[in-house]
């Protein structure tokens, strides 16, 4: 076996390839590519923050008649106040008069007011999405915005379930690690999606993957697992020789096939505009980096966004709407800072090209 291929990380869960499909969130995941990534050695993942528990029972269901291998299902743990926000109705009309330009364009009508009341606008039960990863057990399960409550880390360590905990920040690792997490995924802020951070607001904690990594590195005694960035070999060993134990590769798998990003999305990916890409609180309240495009600058122009989960309770019907119509001029089309290195292709093909750039480097 290649010595870069033996790690820490491969050790802990008996895989060839220290590789991690990222878990993209809001519906992009599939089955079908975790599987891919996982058969083909790496560890393939699944954004499930969107689902109920029992969509949560059936998906690992699925990926374990998929596949044999190891897999991660991906949760985000709340943040103080989330579950708790609740809108007035001054200020559940303001928010929809700032998105009425953006609705009107889609076609799509006003919103009802869901009430005034906590968790009015929270999508899914953390808590029994949480159960029923542990009463699932699929291989690792992995968590964002912070560590999942103890006892249920203690519950998932019982049931052998590896866990993954992300931090943005070297305090927040530590913290990780604190928790009892068993490995650690450092996410620069050169990563797509949303930024995790959970100990202090994550403007405040947009630190560059490679300078993130050796400091998180030197600074906890688990396996790390570099993300945000990387999209080609040459990340890759870049990562490694920094002292991770694996990567994280998200915008390069999100461009793959077997993704379930919409055409739309795959094809801006792999366009002239995938060279720039900005962090916004436009879609959901939360900072993400996404490639700019018309959606965001006026959504931006319009005001303040409402805070999560209010302002992505407001954004799913429209983000919806213009997938639906492959509007990519009016939809969120999270990437990372790498993404004009991704190339539209079966994910076994992604994952083999990875592969041999790094042994070449060799």
């Amino acid at each position: 076996m290649a010595t870069w291929r033996d790690t820490p990380f491969t050790r802990r869960l008996g895989i060839e390839l220290p590789i991690v499909q990222g878990p993209f969130g809001g519906g992009l995941s599939s089955a079908a590519l975790a599987a891919v990534v996982s058969e083909g050695g790496g560890l393939g993942s699944y954004g499930a923050h969107v689902l109920s528990g029992t969509e949560i029972r059936a998906l690992v269901a699925e990926l374990r008649a998929l596949t044999s291998r190891p897999f991660n299902i991906n949760l985000w743990v709340p943040l103080p106040g989330e579950r708790e926000l609740s809108l007035s109705a001054a200020e559940f009309a303001a928010e929809s008069e700032r998105l009425r330009p953006l609705r009107e364009s889609l076609g799509v009508p006003p919103p009802v007011s869901p009430g005034e009341g906590p968790g009015a606008f929270v999508a899914q039960d953390f808590d029994a999405q949480l159960e029923a990863v542990i009463e699932a057990r699929p291989p690792v399960a992995s968590f964002v915005f912070g560590p999942p409550p103890a006892a249920a880390i203690a519950e998932m360590k019982r049931r052998g379930i590896v866990t993954i905990g992300t931090a943005t920040t070297v305090d927040e690792a530590v913290a990780l690690e604190a928790a009892g997490m068993d490995l650690i995924v450092a996410t620069g802020s050169d990563a797509g999606g949303h930024r995790v951070s959970f100990l202090r607001r994550a403007e405040e904690s947009l630190v560059g993957t490679f300078s993130l990594v050796p400091q998180v590195a030197d600074a906890v005694r688990v396996p790390v697992i570099a993300a945000g960035g990387i999209a080609d070999g040459r990340g890759v060993v870049a990562a490694l020789a920094l002292g991770a134990s694996a990567v994280q590769i998200g915008t390069a798998f999100l461009a793959c096939h077997e993704s379930n990003a919409c055409e739309a999305h795959k094809a801006a990916l792999t366009g002239p505009e995938a060279r720039r890409t900005a962090l916004t609180r436009a879609f959901t309240g939360r900072l993400a980096r996404g490639l700019r495009n018309r959606a965001m600058v006026e959504l931006e122009a319009a005001g303040e966004a409402a805070p999560y989960p209010a302002r992505a309770w407001f954004m799913s019907p429209l983000n919806q709407a213009a997938r639906a119509a492959g509007r990519a001029e009016a939809m969120a089309l999270w990437a990372g800072q790498a993404a004009s290195l991704a190339r539209r292709r079966p994910a076994a093909e992604c994952l083999a090209a990875l592969v041999s750039e790094v042994e070449a480097s060799r």
